[in-house]
């Protein structure tokens, strides 16, 4: 009798194949932050991951942030970190560190990727004239290095895919003077999803998703469609670092992709879950009506 396991096994499988079939050759963006980042096992997971969307057919790109690592290392010159909104403080000396940090752990990723036999590339937005930025504000404040996308160039992303290879991205930008720009990882995220016209944008966070209460996991939401999330941040559901998250994920829909899923990449296999399998987990965003 055949064992009830690889029956199992093969059910898994057999779920995943209208998935594949549907978003082969498709590009799919995801962005990499959190614990999901500092934790060797739960990194080593995300890139399996990813590497495993791109074997049947899917065409990723990582685009990723480092903000723990940066905040260590500006511990270590004996700066304390600084955030207004949620934005980094970036004077001269922190923009070199960050731009340092986030080298040090694009290359690191390159390689986890390289030894699961898939071809990488890491850059940052400043190649190929990827990422052009402008100073961001942060409620009029002057915050530093701190960029704001103005621009997309995806040639050199499309000319990688084409050729097999898988991007990744360190958001690392320049403004039209040349100066070098920190922009937030998720800002960069959405930017590139919009500008390759991206099937999926995927968010790997330290939260389930988003909560119809924000004080109560229990009440995770599945699916939203953009009216719906638009209206519960109006009436004041949403809350803290949701808040321009959300945000992010309406502006990419209405600018082209189709769909943002905003899952918690502490969970093993977290991406794999949310595309491979009926239920999936976190919370998707949907352009219109919730679709059956």
């Amino acid at each position: 009798m055949i064992n009830q396991e690889y029956l199992d096994k093969a059910q898994v499988l057999i779920e995943a194949l209208p998935y594949i079939q549907r978003f082969n050759r498709k590009i799919v963006v995801v962005k990499y932050g959190g614990s999901a980042m500092v934790d060797p096992e739960l990194k080593k997971n995300v890139i399996q991951d990813v590497v495993l969307l791109k074997l049947p057919g899917f065409k990723p790109i990582i685009v990723h942030g480092g903000g723990k690592e940066i905040s260590r290392w500006v511990s270590k010159v004996g700066k304390e970190p600084q955030f207004v909104n949620g934005l980094r403080v970036t004077d001269a000396e922190t923009m070199e560190i960050a731009e340092m940090v986030l080298g040090k752990v694009n290359k690191e990723l390159v390689t986890l990727v390289q030894a699961l036999g898939v071809h990488a590339v890491g850059i940052s937005g400043k190649d190929g004239g990827l990422l052009t930025v402008q100073k961001k504000l942060a409620d009029g404040q002057d915050i530093g290095y701190v960029g704001d996308i103005t621009h997309v160039n995806p040639k050199l992303l499309l000319d990688l895919l084409a050729d097999d290879c898988l991007p990744i991205i360190c958001p690392i930008g320049l403004d039209e003077n040349f100066q070098t720009y920190n922009i937030n990882a998720d800002d960069a995220a959405c930017a590139v999803a919009e500008a390759v016209h991206a099937e999926k944008l995927t968010f790997l966070t330290d939260i389930e998703g988003v909560y119809r209460d924000k004080d109560d996991p229990s009440t995770l939401i599945s699916e939203l469609c953009v009216s719906e999330a638009s209206q519960l941040i109006q009436d004041g559901f949403i809350g803290g670092g949701m808040i321009p998250k959300l945000h992010n994920c309406i502006a990419a829909i209405e600018n082209g992709v189709n769909r943002v899923h905003i899952l918690d990449g502490r969970i093993p296999h977290s991406l794999l879950l949310e595309i491979f399998t009926n239920k999936g987990i976190g919370t998707a965003i949907l352009r219109e009506e919730i679709e059956s």
